[in-house]
């Protein structure tokens, strides 16, 4: 049996990542030989979210708040959350969600999810479309604005 301890994660972090999504991860899915789904817990400074508001075609995602208060946006508007409560985020537009910390303190949260390639994510405020697949050779994240016609450049 393979363990981790996640409550001493080993964070890591991405320099990449703007101002306003700055958050450590442990992604541990692979450490503890999962296949096909995949967990991370955030500790997410204040101020700082995940990830822009967002939903998948392919995956659920799951929240389970471990620490602190963390502000979660959903098609239905905001809601603080508070420690050991859970949320499911189902495919499509109905599990659009965002989650951020607009607190003074240190939040935790843990996030599941299946891992399906391929996938499709859909970014509302920014009306971008990201494809994923297991080659990051193909993967794109578009403007829905360049969408082209289906025979487009086919000869």
């Amino acid at each position: 049996m393979r363990k981790v301890n996640i409550a001493a994660p080993e964070f890591t972090y991405d320099d990449g990542d703007p101002e306003g999504f700055r958050a450590d991860m442990y992604r541990f899915g692979k450490d503890v030989g999962a296949e096909r789904s995949g967990t991370t817990v955030y500790e997410l400074p204040p101020g700082q979210a995940v990830c822009p508001y967002h939903y998948e075609y392919g995956e659920e995602e799951w929240l389970l708040v471990l620490e602190g208060t963390p502000t979660v946006r959903t098609p239905e508007g905001e809601q603080r959350l508070e420690p050991w409560d859970a949320v499911c985020f189902v495919r499509g537009p109905e599990g659009a969600h965002r989650v951020r910390n607009e607190t003074d303190e240190t939040v935790r949260v843990l996030m599941y999810s299946e891992v399906v390639h391929p996938t499709v994510t859909v970014y509302p405020d920014s009306d971008k479309v990201g494809i994923w697949t297991a080659n990051s050779d193909d993967d794109m994240l578009v403007k829905r604005s360049s969408r082209v016609e289906y025979f487009d450049g086919e000869v």
